[in-house]
């Protein structure tokens, strides 16, 4: 019995899991046997269906016999041998006729391999073969961007033609950005540690280094913010959510999560069984929103963005908010600002002893006012425990006649009220009311009863006044409570 409880509950909190994820399991395939990076997977449309599938460069086990793979669903659809570990992937356009199939761009060793309608169309071998006469000042403009070590990392940003910014981690620890017309890095960034990851989010660059930190950059090579992980980054890849405008980077870490920022905050973890080598996310198959993960032992994720899901700011994990390592713009100390310091400084228990006068004079006048209201029942409810009661009054019309509804509400809860009145106090040379006292009938408690009368405006000359209502008890004086009905101007009269 205590085993079957303890499975209750687990599966309990895994449904309860499962409904707040933003994320919907849509495959998870732990011997799909695929082993790659996030340079190596690409979504596209390679048929021009609209059916977009995933492109694996895979390495094979223990980096052996390296294949091209595409999946179409959870399932493999085509897979053909590679000559050589592939290195990146990529999709383009050769054509601009109708329907748009893109090609694959393959490198693989010291070649780029071109297929189309997943067949092989071109190959390009670098660099023995002689560039085309007509790309000789692109390659020259090339060579000229020489850069003083290895680049591993590549961010590509604006029109070739126009204006470009290209941004290089290279081996030795720095990030260099080059322009368009630049022979020689523009910019540089030196880091502390050896870069794992480069994503460009908006104008901000996006480093992962080994020391399991992220590091945000501007193009200037300004730095803006650090994040601290919680293990060493295995993998970096974007995230864009297009109907929705975000954009935001997501990092695999060793320990199984996938942890998705927008600039320095927190918007979402993902929890994996196993550690995440490889990251994807983009349309799959007709689904906009879809993250293709791969683990370290060859295993394949897929989940789907909810339609509903949201991403907010600390939504994944409870921590300090983002304002609190703003730094605050304080002024400068002025002249008049330290000859005010001092003037209170000396004259301290005058000036409180003076704010604590006013302060008492302020509840004296408050408590006053508050008495006379209650006395003369100026209020429009009733404050006395034996006879609650709420009144509201709603002027209706343009003129001279106007509906004058009152409002009379008994909020006790068991006893009625009987023996009530209602009086009218207004100047007779500018209005005539047919009554201008009445009997109210018994009220039900928790009932409002709308009590209707007309107004005539007797004045000529566009004023208005003000008419009292005051609701009295059978034998006493005093009323129970009262209420003053501004009246407006009366258009009729004015536009004769």
């Amino acid at each position: 019995m205590a085993a079957a409880s303890s499975s209750d509950s687990d599966s309990g909190r895994a449904e309860s899991n499962e409904a707040s994820s933003k994320w919907l399991d849509a495959h998870y395939d732990p011997v799909a046997n695929i082993h790659t990076f996030s340079a190596c997977l690409v979504l596209a449309d390679l048929h021009g269906d609209g059916e977009h599938k995933l492109v694996v460069g895979d390495l094979g086990p223990g980096g052996q016999q390296p294949r091209l793979k595409v999946l179409k669903g959870p399932r493999v659809l085509t897979e053909s041998p590679l000559p050589a570990l592939p290195a990146a992937a990529a999709t383009f356009l050769m054509e601009q006729h109708e329907p748009q199939a893109p090609a694959l761009a393959l490198a693989s060793g010291p070649c780029v391999y071109v297929y189309k309608n997943l067949r092989p169309y071109f190959k390009f071998s670098l660099p023995q073969l002689p560039p085309n006469p007509l790309e000789q000042d692109v390659w020259h403009q090339a060579k000229e961007m020489s850069l003083p070590s290895v680049p591993v990392f590549l961010e590509a940003s604006g029109q070739f033609d126009v204006e470009f910014r290209l941004a290089a981690a290279c081996r030795n620890g720095n990030i260099y950005i080059l322009r368009r017309d630049s022979k020689h890095p523009k910019y540089c960034i030196e880091l502390s540690a050896q870069p794992v990851g480069l994503v460009r989010v908006h104008k901000v660059l996006v480093v992962g280094s080994t020391e399991d930190s992220l590091h945000g950059f501007t193009h200037k090579g300004k730095k803006l913010w650090t994040v601290q992980m919680p293990a060493a980054i295995l993998t970096m890849n974007l995230l864009e959510q297009r109907s929705r405008g975000l954009q935001a980077v997501m990092a695999g870490l060793a320990n199984g999560e996938v942890r998705i920022y927008r600039d320095k905050a927190l918007l979402n973890v993902i929890r994996a069984p196993d550690a995440v080598t490889s990251l994807c996310f983009g349309r799959y198959g007709r689904e906009e929103n879809t993250l293709i993960m791969t683990t370290r032992g060859g295993g394949l994720i897929i989940k789907i963005l909810k339609r509903t899901a949201v991403f907010v700011e600390g939504g994944g994990e409870v921590g300090p908010p983002p304002a609190q390592a703003t730094k605050l713009n304080v002024p400068r100390k002025t002249r008049l600002y330290v000859d005010q310091t001092l003037r209170e400084r000396e004259a301290a228990t005058a000036m409180h002893r003076a704010f604590q006068t006013d302060l008492y004079l302020l509840r004296l006048r408050t408590a006053r006012a508050y008495v006379q209201a209650l006395e003369s029942s100026l209020s429009p409810m009733s404050v006395t425990a034996r006879e609650p009661l709420k009144l509201h009054a709603v002027v209706q019309g343009l003129g001279p006649t106007f509906k004058l509804t009152l409002h009379l509400q008994n909020p006790s809860t068991a006893r009625p009220a009987l023996g009530l009145l209602i009086c009218f106090l207004y100047d007779e040379a500018l209005y005539a009311l047919p009554r201008a006292f009445f009997k109210v009938p018994l009220l039900v408690p928790g009932l409002s009863y709308p009590l209707e009368t007309f107004v005539e405006s007797l004045g000529n000359k566009g004023v208005s006044d003000i008419i009292k209502v005051l609701v009295l008890r059978e034998g006493q004086s005093a009323p129970l409570l009262s209420a003053h009905i501004n009246m407006p101007v009366s258009e009729g009269l004015a536009a004769a």
